[in-house]
């Protein structure tokens, strides 16, 4: 963006930059803040950097860098031992070979081909993994009590091999679909059912959103989890692994002979949300073969203490994640994913949020805790590590504002707010929203379940409320968003050749202040709303009340 118009974009803003008591912030404060903003992307979305990946050389320069931020603003260090950082013990595993899928059958054996038909699944476990054994069936795999659903019924798994489709019934509600499609979700249930093995089915859908052959680039990455007091890694249903994950050519062949074909199944999956369910006349033989690695990374902690004798033991937490894929197989000559709006926005956003707060003349009343973390890209791993090993009591946590991939490319006037509606935060969200002029939208993209795909959500499974803000679909947002899904999300040109307007990065860092500002200061922590999906998994009865 030019200077003269960065002037004109600044003025513009003006107007949105207001508070509950203050006029609209004078135009330096907005190109100050933009300035700020375009600084520190600058730096975090660096080569230097090299994709800022989880227990890298660069992400340590990126987590030294948000310390030093936090300390030249005045903020306490909340990490161990009094440092801003966590320590979060990683586990890192990566496919040593391509691994196999053949099917045995009354019709002989069928293998299927890497990179076409399957890509071999990921568990923490050294050296081979093989399992054998039958398949079954199950739809979607979804067992909803509340929905009077179960894709399990009148099938035995025990002993065999689960095959299920990705994702969960477009009947459900967005965000209830996105926690069944879940693949945690999936293989506990599998493992609850006595299966010993789990194998996902693309559906035609999904390969329209996220073509399979992209996983050529990524399926030989370390993924990750993090390591428990035994120093053994964390995994949700270690009896269960997930074993392959089959495209819809290679979900073809597996229904070969069956009773229904893959069309039939996809067909009955689109008009009722209940595909058929049965045992496959064919079993599989996988192998999976990795190598595994202690990894050491960090969370970066700050407090703002509060200024309320009653209220500044409680916590409200601003997060947003500091790793980004690190460097993977090139793209047009360019191998380092820089993360530039993923989550260099997201961070920045973070310390300006800090900065404003710091440079207040009206001290909040409870206390904020500003959290960047790593593992966010293996996993939500070092969210989770937190959640499960906070810094403060987790009591004292009364809700989490996430912050994750703003597309920063346009000049936005709608927000959406993931998750407010189900607590308190929701008139606070409103609020605030209202103070700023941007409009409240639904979500634009439920196909995406984006809901359990950000930090937030490991707050949401420990009982804290929460919410993740993104830029809305409004004034050219739509495209915006689709178009760096499509071509730059987790990609080396998410960098700073987008046209990326920082003028709109300090709104966003303006309406998430106003949020955590409401938040922190009003009378009562938000609680869990009754009858709450979410609140009747997670949450303590003590913080569920009527609205």
């Amino acid at each position: 963006m030019s200077p003269s118009r960065f002037l004109v974009a600044s003025v513009v803003a003006c107007a949105l930059f207001t508070s509950a008591s203050a006029a609209p912030a004078p135009r330096a404060e907005v190109a100050r803040s933009a300035e700020n903003m375009k600084a520190h992307m600058t730096f975090l979305s660096s080569d230097l950097l090299e994709g800022r990946d989880s227990g890298s050389r660069g992400f340590d320069i990126a987590a030294e860098y948000v310390a030093s931020q936090f300390h030249q603003l005045g903020l306490t260090p909340a990490g161990d031992k009094g440092t801003f950082f966590q320590h979060v013990p990683l586990w890192a595993s990566r496919p040593t070979s391509k691994g196999s899928v053949v099917l045995k059958g009354p019709a002989g054996d069928v293998a299927l081909v890497f990179g076409e038909d399957y890509f071999p699944g990921r568990t923490p476990v050294a050296g081979e993994t093989h399992v054998s054994a039958p398949l079954v069936f199950v739809g979607y795999g979804v067992v909803a009590p509340e929905h009077g659903r179960d894709d399990y019924k009148d099938l035995d798994v025990t002993g065999r091999i689960v095959v299920a489709l990705a994702g969960a019934p477009a009947g459900l509600q967005t965000e209830e679909r996105a926690y069944y499609a879940n693949g945690r979700t999936k293989r506990r249930e599998a493992a609850r059912h006595g299966a010993v093995g789990f194998i996902t089915l693309e559906t035609p859908l999904g390969e329209k959103l996220r073509p399979f052959e992209q996983g050529l680039r990524t399926w030989d990455t370390w993924g990750m989890t993090w390591r428990g007091p035994d120093g053994q890694p964390f995994d949700a249903s270690p009896g269960v692994p997930g074993l392959a994950g089959l495209s819809v050519k290679g979900a073809t062949k597996l229904f070969a002979g069956g009773p229904k074909t893959y069309e039939q199944v996809i067909a009955g999956a689109d008009i009722s949300d209940a595909p058929p369910r049965f045992d496959l006349p064919v079993s599989a033989d996988v192998r999976i073969s990795n190598e595994t690695k202690i990894v050491e990374s960090r969370n970066v902690v700050a407090i703002l203490p509060g200024s309320d004798r009653k209220l500044k033991d409680e916590v409200v937490v601003l997060s947003a994640h500091l790793d980004h894929i690190g460097i993977t197989k090139p793209v047009n000559g360019d191998s380092i994913n820089n993360g530039a709006l993923d989550n260099a926005a997201g961070v920045a956003t973070t310390l300006e949020v800090a900065r404003t707060f710091a440079e207040a003349k009206k001290r909040p009343r409870r206390s904020i805790m500003f959290l960047t973390v790593t593992g966010e890209e293996k996993g939500l791993l070092g969210a989770e590590y937190f959640a499960r090993n906070p810094t403060v009591p987790l009591q004292k946590i009364v809700g989490d504002v996430d912050i994750d991939m703003p597309v920063l490319t346009y000049d936005f006037t709608d927000v959406v707010a993931f998750g407010a509606d189900r607590s308190g935060i929701g008139p606070a969200v409103r609020r605030a929203a209202g103070r700023v002029g941007l409009k409240l939208s639904g979500d634009p993209m439920p196909e995406e379940g984006l809901f359990t795909r950000s930090d937030h959500y490991r707050f949401v499974e420990v009982g804290v409320p929460a919410v993740f803000l993104m830029t809305g679909f409004a004034n050219g947002g739509e495209k915006a968003f689709r178009s760096f899904l499509a071509n730059c999300y987790h990609k080396p040109c998410d960098d700073l050749s987008q046209p990326i307007d920082y003028v709109a990065g300090a709104r966003f860092a303006r309406i998430n202040y106003e949020i955590t500002r409401e938040l922190t200061d009003m009378a009562k922590r938000p609680t869990w709303n009754k009858g709450d999906f979410f609140a009747e998994k997670y949450a303590p009865a003590a913080l569920i009340a009527d609205r």
